[in-house]
Parts: C-alpha cells; sequence; structure tokens
C-alpha cells in the first residue's frame, strides 16, 4: 500500500469514526495539547479525561501553571501516577512561562518529560505541522500492519517503526491524520481482542494476512518482577490526625507526601526513640500489595495511637500531622490514600 493510500484509507475512516469530541480538542491550543500528551504518556485516554479537566480548570494557561506551588500541582495529579510527569510538567511551564511556547521538534524535546513522540503530537495536533509519532497505539498499528517482528522497544525495531512512521506521515491534513493513528490504535487495532474487520487497513495488514495479529506486536520478553516489603506506620495522634512526611523530589512517590517506612517491624522502638514520641496503643493492620511497573511492594500497616509533641512536626515543612479529607492540596500516593479511607470507614 503506498502512503497517499495509507493517509486515504486511514483519513476516510476518522472522518467517519475517529475521536473528535475529547476535551482538550475544544479549543485546541498548544499548552491544552502538550498538558493532554503529557498525561497521555503510559495512561489510557478514558483515565486522562477527569483529571485533564480539573487540571485545565485550575490551571488553564501555563503561566498559571508556573506560578503554583509543586504540591498544589502534585495534588491534583495524586492517583493518576508516574508522577514524575507532574514534575516536569511544573517545569516545563516555568521555562514555557519565561521563553514562550516552543514551535520546533527540537525546542519541545528539549522541555522536561517531552520526547520525540509527544513532540511531534504537539507539532502535528497544535500547530498542524507534518512530525510523525511513535507512541504505544502507532508502534501497535505499523507492527501490525508491516508484519514486524521483535519487541518494538528494541533498537533495530524502533529505528524501523519511526522510518515506517515518518514514511506514512502526510504533508497535509497532519493533525487528523496524527490523532487518526492514536485512534485507530486505542479503539480498533487494540491490545487484545482487536476489531480487524472495521481497520480501514485490513487489505493489506500483514499480521492479518498470516493470522499473526495475535502474536504482534512481540511483547518485551518478561522477567520475574521482584517483591519488596516495607512497615508503614501510622502514627496517629488524639486528634484522629496521621503523621505524614514529605518524599524526597525524586524517586517513587517522589515529592508527595506519605506515612513514615521502615524495613521491618524490629525498626519501630528505634523509630519511636528517635522521634520522642509516647506510644499508648499499636495494632497491626493487614499486609497489602501495590505493583508499580518494575517490582510488587507488599507493605504493613501499623497503627500507632501517639502524643503529638509539637517539636516533633514541622521540621523544615518536611513532616505535617494530616487529618484525611480536611487538607487541601496534599498529595498522597493512592495506596495511602486509600489505606486512609479504609481507615476513616472503619
Amino acid at each position: 500500500m503506498t502512503p497517499e493510500n495509507f493517509q486515504l484509507q486511514l483519513l476516510e475512516w476518522f472522518d467517519q469514526f475517529g475521536r473528535k469530541d475529547l476535551p482538550w480538542q475544544h479549543p485546541i491550543s498548544p499548552y491544552r495539547v502538550w498538558l493532554s500528551e503529557v498525561m497521555l504518556q503510559q495512561t489510557q485516554v478514558v483515565t486522562v479525561i477527569p483529571y485533564f479537566n480539573k487540571f485545565i480548570k485550575q490551571y488553564p494557561t501555563a503561566k498559571e501553571l508556573a506560578n503554583a506551588p509543586l504540591d498544589n500541582v502534585l495534588s491534583l495529579w495524586a492517583g493518576l501516577g508516574y508522577y514524575a510527569r507532574a514534575r516536569n510538567l511544573h517545569k516545563a511551564a516555568q521555562q514555557i512561562d519565561k521563553s514562550g511556547f516552543p514551535e520546533t521538534l527540537d525546542a519541545l524535546v528539549d522541555l522536561p518529560g517531552v520526547g520525540r513522540s509527544t513532540a511531534g503530537a504537539i507539532l502535528s495536533i497544535a500547530f498542524s505541522k507534518s512530525h510523525a509519532i511513535l507512541d504505544g497505539n502507532v508502534r501497535r498499528v505499523l507492527a501490525r500492519f508491516k508484519g514486524i517482528e521483535g519487541w518494538t522497544g528494541g533498537s533495530a525495531v524502533n529505528k524501523q517503526l519511526w522510518d515506517l512512521s515518518e514514511y506514512y506521515t502526510p504533508e497535509e491534513r497532519s493533525a487528523d491524520y496524527t490523532q487518526a493513528m492514536m485512534d485507530l490504535g486505542a479503539t480498533v487495532c487494540t491490545r487484545s481482542k482487536p476489531l480487524c474487520l472495521q481497520c480501514p487497513l485490513q487489505i493489506d495488514c500483514q499480521a492479518l494476512l498470516q493470522d499473526k495479529v495475535h502474536l504482534l506486536p512481540t511483547p518485551k520478553v518478561s522477567k520475574k518482577i521482584p517483591v519488596k516489603q516495607l512497615v508503614f506506620i501510622l502514627a496517629t495522634n488524639k486528634k484522629g490526625e496521621v503523621l505524614l512526611e514529605k518524599r524526597p523530589p525524586v524517586g517513587i512517590w517522589g515529592g508527595l507526601w506519605s506515612v513514615p517506612e521502615l524495613e521491618s517491624k524490629l525498626d519501630i522502638l528505634a523509630w519511636i526513640e528517635k522521634h520522642d514520641l509516647t506510644v499508648h496503643e499499636t495494632k497491626e493492620l493487614t499486609v497489602k500489595r501495590h505493583t508499580f511497573s518494575h517490582y510488587h511492594l507488599d507493605y504493613l500497616p501499623i497503627q500507632l495511637t501517639v502524643d503529638s509533641p509539637t517539636n516533633n512536626v514541622m521540621e523544615a515543612d518536611l513532616r505535617i500531622w494530616y487529618k484525611h479529607m480536611q487538607h487541601k492540596n496534599i498529595a498522597l500516593p493512592a495506596p495511602i490514600k486509600q489505606l486512609f479511607d479504609e481507615l476513616k470507614e472503619d
């Protein structure tokens, strides 16, 4: 299939079936497209929509996002995961506020958290400039269409797919084409149970012709996911407030507020002595599991009923006493929020 026929079939399908009512499409602006593309990294549209709506209401411009405290930004992001995206978004907004919104691929890639594919999507959709993209949906469409075997994240296959993406990307209607490729992967050429008979490219799809749709794209060779174990300390005072600590700005849950963590129950006494706390009651809760992209975390929550001497909190704004659902702009990791929700119900 020639590039022209590929584009024609795809765009005819898009005109009839493409998604045209996503919140970041009305109105389209560089800021709104950038915000949506960052949120959509490794996250599905249905999950992103409510977060986007909250964000755009709170921060309708890059200037307002740039001037917002990072804690407030992280609080709005809480639950969406991959928190480095929020920190990078905040940094990038500050750069945009100073220098204006970039309009070239190189300048966009220089923004924190923006890679080649995200930059291409922004230029295509917001500026109607012809640039290839290669997000997960497009990788899947092209790998199946051309019958390409091998993990798409490997350097050789990755280069092959980028070359194909550039080969098929048109000069005209680049915004519609970019959206069409993402829509096709998200709604028709899905990871499981693809709707091949509804695909505009089915007549030349090598995976379909060779009965390999279920095999492509080739998955990454899976490794056994390791399991880490931690103890979460729920130090609760007489007011029902829980002691929270500010996590380091980088790493898992970077910049969020969370409960103190210990390697083992054997460390509890030393932790209590270090913080000069008086403990009135100790209660072990049920072990829970939270799965990250690269490991499982099994954590044992232990509730300590304590006094709350003021000299042990607010150390350089790294500790606070937190009353669940009464403090605004406190960004909690999803499993910690869920844990507090369950405690509140009890």
